[in-house]
């Protein structure tokens, strides 16, 4: 399969060149006593319905998305320690009562996605349900992270799984169903999830992407801790691929350009989340950017 994929990227980058991201979500996290990461990621962003039953309440720059049910509500992404009260705040602008957050997930098992999630447990009592690959890491706090756990300023408080999840697994409350997709490499367990909403008597297929990026410092080649990452990545992509998408939504608002698109939405313009050639681009561009690192690792390997 690798030779395949490599042989693939050195057609794609021949053919026009493959351009880094410059999401600051993917800056190298520094060692050192402060937690890394970029400003927008504490500062708040106004929170609003995008479609359905799906309310935006995360940051500038890490999304939280609040799920509305009868039975409760579904929170995806607890995002940093310090996002909690940002999170509650936004959900209870919006009409809702935090403490009727019954179900809590997350995209991936970095820290910010996922450090606030022990104090929304403490807090509401929502059961946590984590893709399997991630399990270890999150009961860790951290610790058993293939490329940060010796970094003591991205840890987080060790938080209990309620239920662990697989491949294809669904997530239900009320009248909503959410279809957990493991499309790994980033983290083992980065999850991929799928949902319909319905809006003026239609129903759109909602898909909200885990991490498809390969942060610096990832070893795509000869990677002890994490053998299989090349392929999984791969196997990510095929899933990304497969999947219909009519509102595209992500970890972070940078890969679905949040900030225009909310300032579209405040205008009244025809729903801007709903983009499927924008799903359909930004992981064709992932994709290229995967095949492209992984063809300069593997040909620096075979030099030294």
């Amino acid at each position: 399969m690798l030779a395949r994929l490599i042989l693939f990227g050195s057609v794609l980058a021949l053919a026009g060149g493959l351009v880094a991201p410059t999401n600051p979500a993917l800056a190298k996290p520094a060692s050192g006593n402060a937690a890394p990461g970029s400003p927008d990621w504490s500062q708040p962003f106004p929170p609003h319905r995008m479609i359905g039953n799906m309310y935006y309440v995360g940051s500038r720059g890490l999304a939280s998305y609040l799920i509305t049910t009868p039975a409760g509500h579904i929170l995806i992404n607890s995002n940093l320690k310090t996002s909690v009260p940002l999170i509650r705040a936004s959900i209870e602008k919006l009409g809702f009562h935090f403490e009727d957050v019954k179900i809590l997930l997350i995209s991936h098992a970095h820290f910010d996605h996922d450090a606030g999630s022990a104090e929304i447990k403490k807090l509401t009592g929502a059961k946590y349900l984590v893709m399997d690959g991630d399990v270890g890491v999150v009961e860790s706090g951290g610790k058993s992270d293939f490329q940060y756990g010796d970094d003591a300023a991205l840890r987080y408080p060790a938080t209990k799984v309620d239920r662990v999840l697989h491949d294809g697994d669904q997530v239900t409350l009320g009248d909503t169903a959410l279809i957990a997709h493991k499309t790994a490499g980033h983290t083992r367990g980065c999850t991929t999830w799928s949902l319909k909403v319905r809006e003026a008597g239609r129903s759109y297929r909602v898909v909200i992407v885990g991490s498809p990026n390969v942060n610096p410092g990832y070893k795509l080649v000869n990677n002890l801790p994490y053998p299989e990452i090349a392929d999984d990545y791969a196997r990510g992509f095929g899933v990304l691929k497969s999947l219909p998408c009519d509102v595209f939504l992500g970890a972070h608002g940078s890969y679905y350009d949040l900030e225009a698109k909310y300032t579209r939405w405040k205008a009244g313009a025809t729903n801007p989340y709903i983009d499927s050639a924008g799903y359909k681009n930004y992981v064709a561009d992932r994709e290229q950017a995967f095949l492209s690192e992984l063809q300069n690792q593997t040909a620096g390997a075979k030099k030294q």
